[in-house]
Protein backbone atom coordinates (compact mmCIF):
# COMPACT_ATOMS: atom_id res chain seq x y z
CA UNK A 1 0.00 0.00 0.00
CA UNK A 2 0.85 3.71 -0.96
CA UNK A 3 2.25 5.14 2.32
CA UNK A 4 1.06 9.24 2.51
CA UNK A 5 3.96 11.09 4.07
CA UNK A 6 1.91 13.78 5.88
CA UNK A 7 4.89 15.24 8.81
CA UNK A 8 7.72 16.63 8.67
CA UNK A 9 9.49 13.41 10.44
CA UNK A 10 7.82 11.42 7.71
CA UNK A 11 9.28 13.47 4.83
CA UNK A 12 12.81 13.50 6.66
CA UNK A 13 12.73 9.49 7.07
CA UNK A 14 11.53 9.39 3.23
CA UNK A 15 14.22 12.15 2.08
CA UNK A 16 17.01 10.09 3.89
CA UNK A 17 15.60 6.86 2.23
CA UNK A 18 15.99 8.40 -0.90
CA UNK A 19 19.62 9.34 -0.42
CA UNK A 20 20.26 5.88 0.88
CA UNK A 21 18.44 4.57 -2.45
CA UNK A 22 20.60 7.32 -4.60
CA UNK A 23 23.54 5.96 -2.69
CA UNK A 24 23.23 2.08 -3.25
CA UNK A 25 22.65 2.57 -6.72
CA UNK A 26 25.12 4.81 -7.35
CA UNK A 27 27.63 2.28 -5.50
CA UNK A 28 25.86 -0.48 -7.66
CA UNK A 29 26.78 1.14 -10.83
CA UNK A 30 30.31 1.71 -9.90
CA UNK A 31 30.88 -1.95 -9.03
CA UNK A 32 29.32 -3.27 -12.43
CA UNK A 33 31.51 -0.50 -14.34
CA UNK A 34 34.56 -1.74 -12.51
CA UNK A 35 33.57 -5.61 -12.88
CA UNK A 36 33.14 -5.58 -16.95
CA UNK A 37 36.58 -3.45 -16.55
CA UNK A 38 38.34 -6.27 -15.38
CA UNK A 39 36.51 -9.12 -16.94
CA UNK A 40 37.55 -7.07 -20.22
CA UNK A 41 40.90 -6.70 -19.51
CA UNK A 42 40.90 -10.47 -18.36
CA UNK A 43 39.48 -11.11 -21.66
CA UNK A 44 41.85 -9.54 -23.84
CA UNK A 45 44.76 -11.40 -22.54
CA UNK A 46 43.54 -14.77 -21.73
CA UNK A 47 45.60 -16.38 -24.67
CA UNK A 48 48.43 -15.09 -22.73
CA UNK A 49 49.95 -18.41 -21.26
CA UNK A 50 53.26 -19.10 -19.25
CA UNK A 51 55.42 -22.05 -19.69
CA UNK A 52 53.36 -24.52 -17.77
CA UNK A 53 50.06 -23.55 -19.59
CA UNK A 54 49.00 -21.18 -16.92
CA UNK A 55 47.14 -17.55 -17.49
CA UNK A 56 49.37 -14.71 -17.02
CA UNK A 57 46.59 -12.34 -16.62
CA UNK A 58 43.99 -13.30 -14.12
CA UNK A 59 41.41 -12.15 -11.04
CA UNK A 60 43.11 -11.75 -7.53
CA UNK A 61 39.95 -11.29 -5.22
CA UNK A 62 39.19 -7.55 -4.26
CA UNK A 63 41.31 -4.56 -2.60
CA UNK A 64 40.50 -3.54 1.28
CA UNK A 65 38.02 -1.62 1.43
CA UNK A 66 38.04 2.36 1.00
CA UNK A 67 35.98 5.12 0.76
CA UNK A 68 35.28 7.28 -2.27
CA UNK A 69 33.66 10.54 -2.09
CA UNK A 70 31.09 11.38 -4.93
CA UNK A 71 28.29 13.30 -6.15
CA UNK A 72 26.20 10.89 -4.52
CA UNK A 73 27.29 10.84 -1.16
CA UNK A 74 30.35 8.59 0.43
CA UNK A 75 30.48 5.06 -0.98
CA UNK A 76 32.31 2.16 0.65
CA UNK A 77 34.48 0.45 -2.32
CA UNK A 78 36.25 -2.90 -2.57
CA UNK A 79 37.97 -2.71 -6.12
CA UNK A 80 38.04 -6.37 -8.16
CA UNK A 81 41.83 -6.63 -8.38
CA UNK A 82 43.93 -8.16 -11.52
CA UNK A 83 47.32 -10.34 -11.16
CA UNK A 84 49.17 -9.18 -13.93
CA UNK A 85 52.60 -11.51 -14.43
CA UNK A 86 54.23 -10.34 -17.13
CA UNK A 87 57.16 -8.59 -16.91
CA UNK A 88 56.55 -4.65 -16.45
CA UNK A 89 52.71 -4.67 -16.67
CA UNK A 90 49.97 -3.73 -14.28
CA UNK A 91 46.44 -3.35 -14.84
CA UNK A 92 44.81 0.19 -13.75
CA UNK A 93 41.52 1.04 -13.58
CA UNK A 94 40.49 4.23 -15.68
CA UNK A 95 37.34 4.64 -13.91
CA UNK A 96 38.70 4.50 -10.74
CA UNK A 97 42.25 4.92 -10.21
CA UNK A 98 44.07 3.16 -7.47
CA UNK A 99 44.62 6.23 -4.90
CA UNK A 100 41.53 7.76 -5.86
CA UNK A 101 39.58 9.04 -2.57
CA UNK A 102 37.34 11.62 -4.33
CA UNK A 103 35.22 11.82 -7.49
CA UNK A 104 36.59 14.83 -9.66
CA UNK A 105 33.11 16.47 -9.35
CA UNK A 106 33.83 17.21 -5.56
CA UNK A 107 36.94 19.01 -6.50
CA UNK A 108 34.90 20.91 -8.45
CA UNK A 109 32.87 22.09 -5.74
CA UNK A 110 35.92 23.39 -3.76
CA UNK A 111 36.26 26.48 -6.00
CA UNK A 112 32.88 27.63 -5.49
CA UNK A 113 32.46 27.50 -2.11
CA UNK A 114 35.79 29.23 -1.80
CA UNK A 115 34.62 32.37 -4.25
CA UNK A 116 31.62 31.99 -2.22
CA UNK A 117 33.14 32.96 1.12
CA UNK A 118 34.58 29.88 2.89
CA UNK A 119 37.86 30.01 3.89
CA UNK A 120 39.93 26.43 4.08
CA UNK A 121 39.52 25.48 7.15
CA UNK A 122 35.42 25.52 6.48
CA UNK A 123 35.65 22.80 3.33
CA UNK A 124 35.85 19.77 5.39
CA UNK A 125 32.72 20.55 7.58
CA UNK A 126 30.68 21.76 4.53
CA UNK A 127 31.39 18.89 2.61
CA UNK A 128 31.03 16.40 5.49
CA UNK A 129 26.99 17.76 5.58
CA UNK A 130 26.99 17.93 1.34
CA UNK A 131 28.65 14.16 1.25
CA UNK A 132 28.33 12.14 4.47
CA UNK A 133 32.28 12.39 5.07
CA UNK A 134 35.09 14.54 5.58
CA UNK A 135 37.58 11.32 4.60
CA UNK A 136 40.64 13.11 2.68
CA UNK A 137 39.04 16.78 2.97
CA UNK A 138 41.40 18.11 6.05
CA UNK A 139 42.39 21.64 5.89
CA UNK A 140 45.73 20.26 5.62
CA UNK A 141 44.67 18.66 2.02
CA UNK A 142 42.35 20.89 1.11
CA UNK A 143 45.48 23.51 1.11
CA UNK A 144 48.01 21.44 -0.35
CA UNK A 145 45.07 20.95 -3.37
CA UNK A 146 45.09 25.00 -3.39
CA UNK A 147 48.70 24.72 -3.55
CA UNK A 148 48.21 22.38 -6.71
CA UNK A 149 45.77 24.71 -8.15
CA UNK A 150 48.35 27.79 -7.70
CA UNK A 151 50.93 26.31 -10.13
CA UNK A 152 48.25 25.03 -12.15
CA UNK A 153 47.33 28.68 -12.47
CA UNK A 154 50.61 29.95 -13.23
CA UNK A 155 51.61 27.42 -16.04
CA UNK A 156 48.41 28.37 -17.74
CA UNK A 157 49.38 32.31 -17.63
CA UNK A 158 52.57 31.02 -19.46
CA UNK A 159 51.23 29.02 -21.83
CA UNK A 160 51.85 29.13 -25.41
CA UNK A 161 49.56 29.82 -27.47
CA UNK A 162 51.08 29.95 -31.22
CA UNK A 163 49.49 26.60 -31.78
CA UNK A 164 46.43 27.58 -31.78
CA UNK A 165 43.72 29.63 -34.05
CA UNK A 166 40.80 31.52 -31.63
CA UNK A 167 38.55 33.06 -33.93
CA UNK A 168 36.07 33.84 -31.90
CA UNK A 169 35.76 35.34 -28.53
CA UNK A 170 33.77 35.94 -25.78
CA UNK A 171 35.30 38.74 -22.83
CA UNK A 172 33.96 39.23 -19.62
CA UNK A 173 34.63 41.03 -15.93
CA UNK A 174 33.51 39.01 -13.18
CA UNK A 175 33.65 41.00 -9.51
CA UNK A 176 34.13 39.17 -6.53
CA UNK A 177 34.28 40.54 -2.65
CA UNK A 178 38.49 39.82 -0.95
CA UNK A 179 37.82 39.45 2.42
CA UNK A 180 41.30 40.59 3.73
CA UNK A 181 41.05 43.95 1.56
CA UNK A 182 38.59 47.09 0.97
CA UNK A 183 38.16 46.55 -3.16
CA UNK A 184 36.07 44.03 -5.08
CA UNK A 185 38.46 41.66 -7.32
CA UNK A 186 37.68 42.54 -11.13
CA UNK A 187 38.69 38.83 -12.85
CA UNK A 188 38.89 39.44 -16.31
CA UNK A 189 37.91 36.24 -18.72
CA UNK A 190 38.51 35.62 -22.23
CA UNK A 191 37.30 32.36 -23.27
CA UNK A 192 38.18 31.70 -27.48
CA UNK A 193 36.55 29.29 -29.94
CA UNK A 194 39.18 27.15 -31.94
CA UNK A 195 39.11 26.72 -35.59
CA UNK A 196 37.74 22.84 -34.80
CA UNK A 197 34.72 24.61 -32.76
CA UNK A 198 36.01 23.51 -29.97
CA UNK A 199 36.40 26.50 -26.49
CA UNK A 200 39.29 27.13 -24.59
CA UNK A 201 39.72 29.36 -21.67
CA UNK A 202 42.34 32.03 -22.65
CA UNK A 203 42.44 34.07 -19.72
CA UNK A 204 41.67 35.13 -16.31
CA UNK A 205 43.41 37.89 -15.15
CA UNK A 206 43.34 40.21 -12.65
CA UNK A 207 42.17 43.73 -13.34
CA UNK A 208 41.24 47.01 -11.74
CA UNK A 209 37.57 47.98 -12.16
CA UNK A 210 37.58 46.85 -16.12
CA UNK A 211 39.77 49.60 -16.94
CA UNK A 212 41.27 49.66 -20.54
CA UNK A 213 44.76 49.29 -18.89
CA UNK A 214 43.81 46.50 -17.32
CA UNK A 215 42.18 44.46 -20.50
CA UNK A 216 44.85 45.60 -23.02
CA UNK A 217 47.21 44.13 -20.52
CA UNK A 218 45.45 41.02 -20.62
CA UNK A 219 44.67 41.23 -24.66
CA UNK A 220 48.89 42.32 -24.85
CA UNK A 221 50.09 39.14 -22.67
CA UNK A 222 47.76 36.82 -25.35
CA UNK A 223 49.09 38.49 -28.23
CA UNK A 224 53.08 38.21 -27.15
CA UNK A 225 52.02 34.39 -26.27
CA UNK A 226 51.39 33.85 -29.79
CA UNK A 227 47.78 34.69 -30.09
CA UNK A 228 46.18 35.73 -33.59
CA UNK A 229 43.50 38.41 -33.84
CA UNK A 230 39.86 36.94 -33.61
CA UNK A 231 37.50 37.64 -35.93
CA UNK A 232 34.44 38.26 -33.33
CA UNK A 233 35.06 39.36 -30.15
CA UNK A 234 31.39 39.36 -28.27
CA UNK A 235 31.18 41.33 -24.35
CA UNK A 236 29.44 43.54 -22.92
CA UNK A 237 29.37 47.83 -23.01
CA UNK A 238 31.98 48.27 -20.98
CA UNK A 239 33.88 50.59 -22.87
CA UNK A 240 37.44 49.69 -21.42
CA UNK A 241 37.66 45.82 -22.91
CA UNK A 242 36.76 47.44 -26.31
CA UNK A 243 39.04 50.46 -26.38
CA UNK A 244 41.88 48.14 -25.47
CA UNK A 245 40.92 45.40 -28.11
CA UNK A 246 41.01 48.14 -30.82
CA UNK A 247 44.69 49.11 -29.99
CA UNK A 248 45.51 45.19 -29.74
CA UNK A 249 43.54 43.73 -32.13
CA UNK A 250 42.45 46.43 -34.53
CA UNK A 251 40.69 44.20 -37.31
CA UNK A 252 39.00 41.93 -34.64
CA UNK A 253 34.73 43.34 -35.00
CA UNK A 254 33.15 43.41 -31.98
CA UNK A 255 29.24 42.12 -31.00
CA UNK A 256 27.99 43.79 -28.62
CA UNK A 257 26.08 41.12 -25.94
CA UNK A 258 22.51 40.84 -25.99
CA UNK A 259 21.78 39.49 -22.36
CA UNK A 260 23.78 42.60 -20.87
CA UNK A 261 22.28 44.83 -22.99
CA UNK A 262 18.58 43.67 -21.98
CA UNK A 263 19.36 43.90 -18.45
CA UNK A 264 21.07 47.67 -19.12
CA UNK A 265 17.60 48.62 -21.24
CA UNK A 266 14.96 47.30 -18.38
CA UNK A 267 17.46 49.30 -15.99
CA UNK A 268 16.14 52.97 -17.14
CA UNK A 269 12.12 51.58 -17.38
CA UNK A 270 9.46 50.68 -14.83
CA UNK A 271 8.96 47.08 -13.68
CA UNK A 272 5.36 47.45 -15.13
CA UNK A 273 7.07 47.87 -19.00
CA UNK A 274 9.86 44.79 -18.46
CA UNK A 275 7.77 42.07 -19.69
CA UNK A 276 6.54 44.38 -22.76
CA UNK A 277 10.15 45.47 -23.21
CA UNK A 278 11.97 42.37 -22.89
CA UNK A 279 9.56 40.55 -25.54
CA UNK A 280 10.02 43.24 -27.93
CA UNK A 281 14.14 43.05 -27.50
CA UNK A 282 13.66 39.24 -28.01
CA UNK A 283 12.16 39.85 -31.82
CA UNK A 284 14.87 42.11 -32.55
CA UNK A 285 17.72 39.55 -32.20
CA UNK A 286 15.96 36.56 -33.01
CA UNK A 287 14.55 38.20 -36.44
CA UNK A 288 15.63 35.77 -39.38
CA UNK A 289 17.70 39.09 -40.66
CA UNK A 290 19.24 42.42 -39.67
CA UNK A 291 16.47 44.37 -42.05
CA UNK A 292 13.88 42.44 -39.80
CA UNK A 293 16.04 43.62 -36.90
CA UNK A 294 16.27 46.58 -37.87
CA UNK A 295 12.57 47.31 -38.20
CA UNK A 296 12.18 45.51 -34.81
CA UNK A 297 14.52 48.80 -33.25
CA UNK A 298 12.60 51.28 -35.21
CA UNK A 299 9.39 49.97 -33.39
CA UNK A 300 10.97 49.65 -30.15
CA UNK A 301 11.86 53.23 -30.37
CA UNK A 302 8.07 54.25 -31.59
CA UNK A 303 7.00 52.58 -28.86
CA UNK A 304 9.39 53.82 -25.84
CA UNK A 305 10.99 56.66 -27.38
CA UNK A 306 8.49 59.75 -26.15
CA UNK A 307 8.36 58.43 -22.62
CA UNK A 308 11.73 56.90 -21.76
CA UNK A 309 14.68 58.28 -23.88
CA UNK A 310 17.11 57.05 -22.16
CA UNK A 311 15.70 53.03 -22.67
CA UNK A 312 15.96 54.11 -26.24
CA UNK A 313 19.81 55.58 -26.56
CA UNK A 314 20.79 52.20 -24.15
CA UNK A 315 19.44 50.36 -27.61
CA UNK A 316 20.27 52.71 -30.56
CA UNK A 317 23.60 53.67 -29.62
CA UNK A 318 25.13 50.19 -30.16
CA UNK A 319 22.94 49.17 -32.88
CA UNK A 320 25.80 48.19 -35.74
CA UNK A 321 27.70 46.10 -33.28
CA UNK A 322 24.40 44.60 -31.65
CA UNK A 323 23.32 43.00 -35.07
CA UNK A 324 26.84 42.09 -36.37
CA UNK A 325 26.28 38.38 -35.46
CA UNK A 326 23.83 38.40 -38.70
CA UNK A 327 27.39 38.73 -40.99
CA UNK A 328 28.40 35.19 -39.94
CA UNK A 329 26.98 31.55 -40.48
CA UNK A 330 23.29 31.51 -38.79
CA UNK A 331 24.62 27.97 -36.41
CA UNK A 332 26.68 30.49 -34.91
CA UNK A 333 24.17 33.15 -33.81
CA UNK A 334 23.27 31.61 -30.29
CA UNK A 335 26.78 31.74 -29.17
CA UNK A 336 27.34 35.11 -31.04
CA UNK A 337 25.02 37.08 -29.37
CA UNK A 338 25.54 36.65 -25.23
CA UNK A 339 28.34 35.85 -23.16
CA UNK A 340 27.13 32.93 -21.67
CA UNK A 341 30.07 30.18 -21.84
CA UNK A 342 31.25 33.34 -18.96
CA UNK A 343 28.14 33.89 -17.49
CA UNK A 344 26.48 30.31 -16.75
CA UNK A 345 29.98 29.38 -15.24
CA UNK A 346 30.18 32.09 -12.66
CA UNK A 347 26.10 32.38 -11.85
CA UNK A 348 25.98 30.42 -8.96
CA UNK A 349 28.90 32.21 -7.32
CA UNK A 350 27.44 35.55 -8.31
CA UNK A 351 24.09 34.61 -6.30
CA UNK A 352 25.96 33.73 -3.34
CA UNK A 353 28.92 36.47 -2.81
CA UNK A 354 26.17 39.41 -2.68
CA UNK A 355 26.06 37.79 1.12
CA UNK A 356 29.14 36.47 1.82
CA UNK A 357 32.57 37.95 3.07
CA UNK A 358 34.07 36.43 -0.63
CA UNK A 359 37.78 35.08 -1.30
CA UNK A 360 40.58 35.55 1.47
CA UNK A 361 42.89 37.52 -1.62
CA UNK A 362 43.37 38.57 -5.11
CA UNK A 363 46.21 35.81 -6.06
CA UNK A 364 43.67 32.41 -4.34
CA UNK A 365 40.58 34.61 -5.62
CA UNK A 366 42.01 34.21 -9.07
CA UNK A 367 43.21 30.49 -8.76
CA UNK A 368 39.78 29.40 -7.37
CA UNK A 369 38.11 31.44 -10.65
CA UNK A 370 40.57 29.99 -12.78
CA UNK A 371 39.96 26.41 -11.16
CA UNK A 372 36.62 26.82 -11.59
CA UNK A 373 36.56 27.81 -15.43
CA UNK A 374 38.88 25.21 -15.85
CA UNK A 375 36.58 22.60 -14.58
CA UNK A 376 33.88 24.25 -16.87
CA UNK A 377 35.63 23.46 -19.73
CA UNK A 378 35.40 19.75 -19.67
CA UNK A 379 31.62 20.31 -19.82
CA UNK A 380 31.83 23.29 -23.02
CA UNK A 381 30.05 21.33 -25.99
CA UNK A 382 31.54 22.60 -29.44
CA UNK A 383 29.75 25.44 -31.09
CA UNK A 384 26.95 24.62 -33.65
CA UNK A 385 28.33 23.29 -37.16
CA UNK A 386 32.20 23.56 -35.89
CA UNK A 387 32.97 22.93 -39.19
CA UNK A 388 32.08 26.73 -40.23
CA UNK A 389 34.44 28.09 -38.05
CA UNK A 390 37.37 27.71 -39.91
CA UNK A 391 34.74 28.74 -43.29
CA UNK A 392 34.85 32.16 -41.15
CA UNK A 393 38.83 32.18 -40.52
CA UNK A 394 38.65 31.76 -44.42
CA UNK A 395 37.27 35.17 -44.96
CA UNK A 396 34.12 33.67 -46.88
CA UNK A 397 31.76 36.48 -46.51
CA UNK A 398 27.76 35.84 -44.69
CA UNK A 399 24.95 37.55 -45.35
CA UNK A 400 21.91 37.56 -42.86
CA UNK A 401 23.66 33.90 -42.11
CA UNK A 402 24.30 32.27 -45.43
CA UNK A 403 27.66 32.10 -47.08
CA UNK A 404 27.63 34.72 -49.77
CA UNK A 405 28.35 33.15 -53.40
CA UNK A 406 30.32 34.75 -55.25
CA UNK A 407 29.37 35.70 -59.01
CA UNK A 408 30.56 33.85 -62.33
CA UNK A 409 32.54 36.30 -63.25
CA UNK A 410 33.93 37.49 -60.40
CA UNK A 411 35.59 34.13 -60.06
CA UNK A 412 36.75 34.57 -63.59
CA UNK A 413 38.32 38.12 -62.98
CA UNK A 414 40.10 36.26 -59.73
CA UNK A 415 41.62 33.54 -62.09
Amino acid sequence: MLKIVTDDAGRDDLAATLDDLVAEGALRMLMAGLEAEVAGYIERHQGLVDGAGHRLVVRNGRAAERTLVTGAGALKVRTPRVHDRREGRRFSSYILPKYARRSPKVADVLPVLYLRGLSTGDFAPALEQFFGTDTGLSASTIGRLIETWSDDYTAFEGRDLSGSDYVYVWADGIHFRIRLEEDRLCCLVIVGVKADGTKELLACGDGYRESTESWAEVLRDLRDRGMTSPVVAVGDGALGFWAALGDVFPATVEQRCWVHKTANILDALPKRLHRQAKAAIHEIYQAENRADADAGIDEFVTLFEAKYPKAVVKLTRDRDVLLTFYDFPAAHWTHLRTTNPIESTFATVRARTKVTKGAGSRRRGLVMAYKLLDAAEDRWRKVNSPELVAVVRAGIEFKDGNQVERRIDESRDAA
